[in-house]
């Protein structure tokens, strides 16, 4: 079977499978939110919270909840990496340095999960299974609790409340991802993923003694993609053979990777009751992704650089096991999300290619984007998108019949701002510095793209990087850490506050005046309006980084 016969196939069984969940996975997250009935467990869990399951809250303590809970996460994640030497199974390595820890802490907690470590020499197994892993868990369920309510926002007419954060959370994490994550968890080890708590010692063909890292690789696994973490438990992430071994497990590790963020637009329609406005919205996830999906394909598959034709095919960077079509395929997935993993190294990628995986983070990851973070990041876009229609023909913008005054632009402005303060302040930053040209692996427009992909990815929360790039230092570390979390919890908080602002509302009845937001018309506005503002935000920059290197 040919390349392109094996690429195209296995982008169609993936569209298959995709398919077939998007109904009953998309039903069964809306009747876990809507729901009133607790499961046992739950209850457990809100007895040892002291929570209160039926208590409401509001936008303000919602948001407050969010952040406190997120905070209280890195503090102790930081204490495990700090006390690693005290723990069980640290494998016998030292204690994680306070820049580091503060650095990756802030990573999990914000479901960005960057990484400025080798994972098999820096951690042990109980911070990457009690502390990760955890993690991966939580910060994905947070995005989805965000993202609920502000459907809840939408749905709800004059009151003040959200629904119950802690509930959001624990539902999401005991019904929607821990199921999920454990069947994939299986499957990733019936296809060669590691599973263990110990090192293999074994002798080589030369006659040498090498020691393999083991450890609770899969479990890991499952929930870095299946909660679009991205984290790797091995510095190789999705290249290594123990985290990926074969082409069936690559194409599963996509799936798991859109699976959430795709049925979640299944979610919102039912949530709605009005299942043609979900899939509008998964419309314009679908074109901006497909598009991507196709300049990413054709730079790398055509070999068109002067080296890549030297060889014969752009295999620089990229796992032999997989090719070009695989690596495409799971780079705009892992950069249409937050999620950030890797099979193949991204910085070497063609000039084109890597602009169009940056450019997918630019997008604010909404193709489809990450676990909640992507639902919600296309709504606030939709609403900007209702805005200008409704400046175009002079009518007070609505939504899904809500009215879109200045209070909620207000919270849409600061929302579309953030993250391009923070890449664009980190980037220029980093910059003006004289230790940065030292840690560019590569001088020039590249060195430049390497420092812009590492902002763009951390403000961003996706966690992937160019790899070329040496963040080590404590000028990096905390810097980019602070754009995790600011890029993370800022636009949580706008979000949520413009949820409450709309279930305050009454709703709009429809009239003939009314903008049709579940028809292919509004579909394209969307996509119009992601693009526009994202090349009138980035287009500098990338003019000076990835355009520049294409051009030259």
């Amino acid at each position: 079977m040919g390349d392109t016969v094996s690429g195209l196939l296995s982008i169609a069984v993936l569209l298959g499978l995709l398919a077939l969940a998007y109904v009953p996975l998309g039903d069964h997250m809306a009747r876990v939110y809507t729901g009133v009935r607790h499961l046992r467990v739950e209850r457990g869990v809100y007895r040892l919270a002291r929570v209160d399951p039926d208590a409401e809250q509001s936008a303000r303590s919602y948001a407050l909840s969010v952040v406190g809970f997120s905070l209280v996460g890195v503090a102790l994640l930081m204490a495990m990496q700090l006390a690693q030497a005290y723990l069980p199974f640290d494998r016998d390595l030292p204690g994680v340095g306070w820049a580091m820890s503060f650095n990756t802490a802030a990573s999990f907690v914000a479901n960005t999960n960057w990484q400025s470590y080798a994972g098999e020499s820096t951690l042990g197994f109980t911070v990457q299974m009690a502390g990760l892993a955890v993690q991966n868990f939580l910060s994905a369920a947070v995005g989805m609790a965000v993202a609920v309510a502000l459907i809840r926002g939408f749905v709800r007419t004059r009151t003040g409340t959200l629904g119950n954060f802690w509930v959001d959370l624990t539902r999401g994490t005991l019904r929607i991802l821990l199921p999920i994550a454990f069947v994939a968890a299986l499957l990733l080890v019936a296809g060669g993923v590691v599973q263990s708590f110990t090192d293999t010692g074994m002798q080589t063909l030369a006659g040498h003694q090498q020691v393999l890292t083991g450890g609770p690789v899969a479990s890991q696994e499952s929930i870095k993609l299946l909660g679009t973490n991205g984290g790797g438990f091995f510095n190789a992430n999705s290249a290594h053979p123990m985290e990926n071994p074969s082409g069936w497990t690559n194409l599963l590790q996509v799936l798991l990777i859109l699976l959430v963020p795709v049925c979640l637009t299944r979610t919102l329609g039912t949530m709605l009751g009005n299942r043609r406005q979900g899939v509008a919205v998964l419309a314009a996830m679908g074109v901006l992704a497909a598009v991507s999906l196709a300049i990413v394909t054709f730079v790398e598959v055509g070999a068109r650089s002067q080296a890549a034709q030297a060889a014969g095919a752009a295999m620089e960077g990229k796992e032999t096991r997989f090719g070009e079509w695989a690596s495409a395929l799971f780079a705009v997935a892992t950069t249409g999300t937050s999620t950030g993993a890797v099979n193949a190294s991204h910085d070497s990628l063609t000039p084109a290619g890597g602009g169009m995986v940056l450019l997918n983070m630019m997008f604010g990851e909404v193709t489809p984007g990450g676990v909640g973070s992507g639902l919600y990041g296309i709504l606030v876009l939709a609403i900007l998108a209702v805005f200008v229609a409704g400046l175009m023909v002079g009518r007070t913008p609505e939504l899904l019949g809500k009215k879109i005054g200045s209070r909620q632009m207000t919270y849409v402005a600061l929302y579309v701002l953030t993250t391009p303060v923070l890449v664009l302040l980190g980037t220029g930053t980093a910059i003006a510095l004289d230790p940065t040209p030292d840690a560019m692996g590569n001088p020039g427009v590249h060195g430049f793209s390497e420092v812009l992909y590492a902002y763009t990815s951390a403000a961003n929360n996706n966690g992937s990087a160019f790899g070329g790039l040496t963040v080590t230092s404590d000028f990096f570390q905390v810097t980019l850490g602070l754009a995790m979390l600011l890029g993370r919890l800022v636009p949580v908080v706008l979000v949520l506050l413009l949820a409450g602002s709309l279930a305050a509302q009454g709703r709009v009845p429809v009239t003939a005046g009314t903008l049709p937001t579940a028809k292919p018309l509004f579909t394209g506005l969307l996509v119009g309006v992601v693009v526009v503002v994202s090349a009138l935000t980035y287009f500098p920059a990338l003019s000076l980084g990835p355009i520049a290197e294409a051009l030259s």
